[in-house]
């Protein structure tokens, strides 16, 4: 049954997400055929206090525990993350903990197409199963198989461009309700905790051929079958204290400061584009003209990630002509 918790989540970040899009990050879109760079510097930190908001209102509305356990992250540092999946949501509560390591104005997601409309363990697990008759692997229970086409992929293309200084193994668990989709969420079936292990492998100690990194990721998915199974089957803890063990870059005071300043930033934003709405009728135009703009070039191009980066090829290859010429 939909639940009025489940209602509030789940509009305040589409009308946050809705807004922010349209009056916060629609004035700088000509500013991607000026300079690219700038762009993206200023829209991946206007993203970042959007992805606030879902952590504060799971953690402060409704009461999520977030517990860490592991290596951490370093400051600074260029890293791939890597992650099992329980549910389809599992990306949106990864935010809690990245928060705590000042990792969300830098993070970006990469995830199979497939996974937009398939939870997490629905029939991927048959499938997975089926991947494991097939290849001659054991079937996992809490884990599906990774294909590591995908991450081989990235960790070489950034081991090219000398950008890539760690992965790092997360393990995300959940010892009571586990919520599959976002109808789960709108009938008010929140994670009551939300267990992180952090395993921090330097990219030194990583396999340079690509049957060997392949190898080393089946390896570390082996791992986590293991750990999941201690985890569920005992005290439902990574760690036997069932205390985060790590020191985040942040307090915890300063991340109750940021959580507290993002529900009152986006309640009161989400209040004033209403009230700007109603008494401004060139408001109303504008909202209606970027919307459009989004709908279309969502239609022909794809998405304004791919328009994004056909700039910034545009101005390297001026940029290397340059150089070329001088």
């Amino acid at each position: 049954m939909v639940s009025w918790k489940g209602i509030y989540f789940l509009l305040a970040l589409f009308l946050a997400s809705f807004f922010g899009s349209i009056f916060m990050l629609g004035p700088f879109l000509p500013l991607m055929f000026v300079s690219p760079a700038w762009y993206r510097w200023i829209t991946d930190r206007v993203v970042a206090t959007w992805l606030t908001l879902p952590v504060a209102l799971l953690e402060m509305v409704f009461g999520a525990k977030v517990v860490i356990t592991g290596d951490g992250f370093i400051p600074g540092e260029r890293s791939v993350i890597i992650m099992n999946h329980r549910t389809r949501m599992d990306w949106m509560f990864l935010w809690n903990c990245l928060l705590r390591y000042s990792y969300l104005r830098l993070e970006k997601i990469c995830l199979k197409s497939s996974l937009k409309s398939v939870p997490g363990f629905a029939n991927t697990k048959a499938r997975s199963n089926e991947f494991a008759e097939k290849n001659g692997l054991q079937k996992y229970e809490y884990v599906l198989h990774p294909r590591t086409t995908g991450f081989t992929f990235v960790v070489e293309r950034l081991r090219e461009g000398n950008n890539l200084d760690a992965i790092h193994d997360i393990t995300v668990a959940y010892p009571q309700n586990i919520p599959q989709t976002e109808k789960h969420l709108l009938n008010g079936n929140f994670p009551r905790e939300i267990h992180f292990h952090v395993h921090r492998y330097p990219i030194q100690t990583l396999p340079t051929s690509r049957e060997e990194l392949q190898i080393w990721c089946q390896k570390r998915w082996e791992e986590k079958e293991e750990r999941l199974q201690l985890f569920y089957e005992g005290d439902k803890y990574f760690d036997v204290t069932g205390r985060s063990i790590i020191p985040p870059c942040k307090s915890e005071l300063r991340v109750l400061v940021v959580k507290c300043i993002s529900l009152l930033y986006w309640t009161l934003f989400t209040l004033a584009v209403f009230v700007l709405l109603y008494l401004y009728s060139f408001v109303r135009w504008y909202c209606v003209t970027v919307t459009v703009i989004f709908v279309v070039q969502q239609k022909i191009f794809g998405g304004l990630e791919i328009i994004e980066l056909a700039c910034h090829q545009y101005f390297n290859k001026r940029q290397n002509g340059y150089r070329k010429a001088e």
